[in-house]
């Protein structure tokens, strides 16, 4: 039922903007991480905010349960550190510059909790922190009754400014942020809260204007929401029960680049769908939000595929290299 109502959901979304497409997606309908979409950060070391937690990939840690994600963490001793959780994140896996993200998350509330939903530039590792940018779309600290949405990034030194915004974060809300050449902003179930003007790089904004990924992660203490305290409730859980990026239809070309060199357009489609990346005789599958399969084939020199017959809906295509191995997941919308 969970899946039906949520292909409802999208289905009516998606095409509530027709500037808008979807490009990526984790709906967490499975029974673990999609580790083609996250990968882990694990360690301690206290992550540049003087954080006591290490960061793991435990089961205990991190999850996909009745389909949501699970983030929780743990007071334990784990690693020399006092605390365990978990951030995972879509580096080198997915990356995009330009468009709609969203999530809904439910989230704990005790006094040291730091869970946030947000962004880093794609060459951090090249250009380091906070030259690279970064893009806070939610953090929420301690037992506050606001969330806020940030941005960093560098001119002479770290620079960042933003808003907060009231929220019962115990509750599910949807976080997001709009992103274009000319703003980055911020919303809260649908209602803007902040904007930020980076038209054309001003005021040494070009961070803004590059790629970035995703990041979801709960930290505990820091310099910003301080050590927990004997109320703080432990385990804690963050929850989150989908993540969804969108990009302007116009920008395809940008969407083809952000699955790796595998991609598809266009999308969505009303009946065909050409592939770049594919080699010849590479395997394909369709499925449905279910799982099941619709179709399967092989892929010829024409590099393209017919879904004229698929009833109007979101799917996901795999391709598969000839000896079995997936290359690439993606997803594309069928509407006439």
């Amino acid at each position: 039922m969970k899946i039906r109502l949520l292909a409802i959901a999208l289905f009516v979304h998606l095409f509530s903007s027709a500037q808008m497409g979807l490009i990526w997606a984790d709906e967490f309908d499975g029974e673990s991480l999609d580790l083609t979409k996250w990968t882990f950060d694990l360690g301690a070391g206290g992550w540049g905010n003087g954080e006591p937690q290490y960061y793991t990939s435990n089961e205990s840690n991190v999850g996909v349960d009745t389909g949501y994600l699970r983030i929780t963490a743990i007071e334990e001793s784990f690693g020399g550190a006092e605390y365990t959780s978990a951030r995972i994140k879509t580096q080198g896996l997915f990356d995009f510059k330009y468009g709609k993200v969203e999530a809904r998350i439910k989230m704990p509330v005790g006094q040291g909790l730091w869970p946030a939903f947000w962004m880093l530039g794609t060459n951090i590792t090249e250009v380091s922190w906070p030259m690279c940018g970064e893009i806070d779309i939610m953090e929420h600290v301690s037992n506050s009754l606001y969330t806020h949405g940030t941005y960093h990034y560098d001119n002479g030194g770290h620079v960042y400014f933003g808003d907060q915004t009231y929220c019962d974060v115990t509750q599910w809300h949807v976080y997001a942020v709009e992103w274009d050449e000319f703003s980055i902003k911020w919303f809260l179930d649908g209602v803007e809260f902040y904007s930020a003007n980076i038209t054309g790089g001003l005021g040494s904004k070009e961070e803004f204007h590059r790629p970035f990924f995703l990041i979801l992660n709960m930290a505990v203490g820091g310099y910003w929401p301080g050590y927990p305290d004997g109320a703080t409730p432990f385990p804690s859980h963050m929850f989150v029960d989908y993540v969804r990026v969108y990009s302007p239809t116009a920008s395809i070309e940008d969407a083809v680049h952000m699955e790796n060199g595998i991609g598809l357009y266009p999308n969505p489609t009303n009946a065909l769908l050409t592939f770049t990346g594919v080699d010849l005789n590479d395997q394909y599958q369709i499925m449905d939000l279910s799982g099941k399969l619709i179709r399967q084939g092989t892929m010829d020199s024409s590099n393209e595929l017919s879904v004229a017959d698929l009833v109007d809906g979101l799917y996901f295509i795999e391709i598969r290299d000839e000896s079995g191995l997936l290359r690439k997941r993606l997803r594309f919308v069928k509407s006439n």
